[in-house]
């Protein structure tokens, strides 16, 4: 200690960085500890959760057991109204938590009006907007009929839909197909080009991938997401990768069930301009493996994350169908040409269940060209995906990261480890225009809100009573 000030400085920075900015400015030495203080939650509730942190432990390790055990395979297609349990004409799927139209953002309203002018219910835009607007039709979260949807993640009865089987539990789950990018309805444009886009993909697209899948006797999409990680894909914002690999697996099926070449090679060549088209078969592949490990007291393993433009919403596999929601954030993005932050709406789609499932921004390592969208580094695809692991039950033991030494994924997240540790689920996503009609306008990253966790764990910590 009697040498301590005539030695040079080494300081150890837990606090704000600029404090260790000054020490360096003044050429002494300073190495920041990345620390952030926990998110607040009630004293009885912390308590509870020490209390039974054995046996929250074991929770996950279950959990996170089904999830690694799931199947998810590609086995056929089908209408919306015959396959999605529950679903119902006049009735519309959405992404995210649930919502009522008078909260609904300007992408969710505009793919609303879009779904109805697709299903004939309205002549115009203003006609289905007032129809909208006065409860002539039912919303209901797509999570909460065993499906998911990108964006606004709007499902109407008429629309075709992937059928993911887990194989290991027999649950399934449902998407619709991929439209593309752009001015598309899952971004809210409604325009006669989006409408008559949906139609050419109900009646030409679908009858044939529904012919060749069948054919093909179902396409095993672990697999392929496995691979997918391997060529630089994180099978979130980035689907190259994960489209070839489908469309390589689909085309020699495709060309034996469809007779018309002409046909046959428009869909080819749909698929193949579209390089997220294999998204909406990633989403559903980790929402029926997720989906089977719902219903596990005590676990704090997320089995649901979604946002739909207004909130942004989870669930626990030791809560039933309960969501904790707090507010959706505004991505940080690179934009198309003419716009800027000031036009991107909060945080929208289901697609963060593949976040939730260990890809997305968990795995952005596999994929460090997406954060160049913000800027960012290779280096820092590194470090994203390095301290999803803190707040992970455990790693991957399929999808692996070659950057990482083929380390697994950091897979399941553990609410309680978010809300002690201060740190939040980190999800890469696209972004919407705020008004109804505009369609895409960036992409780009964001970390999930610390509300909808807090209120998990408070939630969780209240079933833990009955133990």
């Amino acid at each position: 200690m009697s040498n301590l000030l005539s030695q040079p400085l080494k300081v150890i920075n837990v606090g704000i960085e600029s404090f260790g900015d000054g020490i360096r400015a003044s050429g002494g030495q300073s190495v920041q500890v990345q620390w952030r203080p926990p998110a607040p939650i009630s004293a009885q509730a912390r308590d509870k959760i020490r209390a039974h942190a054995d046996r929250i432990t074991a929770a996950n390790a279950e959990a996170l057991d089904k999830l690694q055990q799931g199947k998810p395979v590609l086995k056929g297609m089908g209408v919306a109204l015959d396959v999605i349990p529950g679903m119902k004409k006049e009735l519309f799927l959405h992404a995210g938590p649930p919502i009522t139209w008078d909260r609904m953002c300007g992408p969710m309203r505009g793919a609303m009006i879009g779904a109805v002018l697709y299903e004939g219910y309205a002549d115009t835009p203003e006609v289905a907007e007032k129809q909208l607007a006065d409860g002539k039709y039912g919303f209901a979260p797509c999570h909460e009929h065993s499906s998911v949807g990108p964006m606004a993640g709007v499902v109407s009865a008429s629309m075709p839909v992937f059928i993911i089987e887990n194989e290991s539990f027999g649950n399934r789950a449902f998407c619709t197909q991929n439209e593309g990018l752009g001015k598309v309805l899952r971004y809210g444009a409604y325009s006669p080009d989006v409408i008559k886009r949906l139609k050419w993909m109900e009646q030409t697209l679908y009858p044939a991938l529904k012919a060749a899948i069948e054919l093909s006797g179902g396409i095993d999409l672990k697999s392929i997401i496995a691979q997918a990680l391997h060529m630089g894909d994180e099978v979130h914002n980035r689907n190259r990768a994960g489209t070839s690999l489908f469309l390589r697996a689909l085309v020699p099926s495709l060309v034996r069930a469809v007779e018309d070449r002409q046909v046959a090679a428009e869909v080819i060549e749909f698929i193949n301009g579209n390089d997220h088209f294999f998204l909406n078969l990633s989403m559903p592949a980790c929402k029926a493996s997720l989906d089977a490990a719902r219903g596990i007291e005590g676990s704090s393993m997320v089995v649901a994350m979604a946002r739909n433009g207004t909130d942004f919403g989870i669930q626990l596999a030791g809560t039933g169908d309960v969501w904790f929601i707090g507010p959706a954030l505004v991505p940080d993005a690179l934009f198309f040409a003419g716009y800027s932050k000031d036009d991107a709406n909060p945080d929208i789609g289901d697609s963060a269940i593949t976040e939730t499932g260990g890809l997305g921004g968990f795995a952005i390592a596999a994929a460090p060209a997406i954060v160049q969208f913000v800027g960012g580094s290779a280096g820092d695809a590194l470090n994203y995906t390095l301290e999803m692991y803190e707040i992970a039950v455990g790693e991957n033991e399929m999808y692996r990261i070659p950057a990482l030494d083929f380390r697994g994924t950091p897979t399941g997240i553990d609410a309680v480890k978010v809300v002690e540790k201060g740190i939040t689920p980190f999800i890469d996503t696209g972004v919407a225009h705020k008004n109804a009609g505009v369609g895409q306008v960036g992409a780009g990253v964001v970390s999930a809100p610390p509300e909808p966790f807090v209120k998990a764990v408070e939630g969780l910590a209240a079933t833990l009573v009955e133990f």
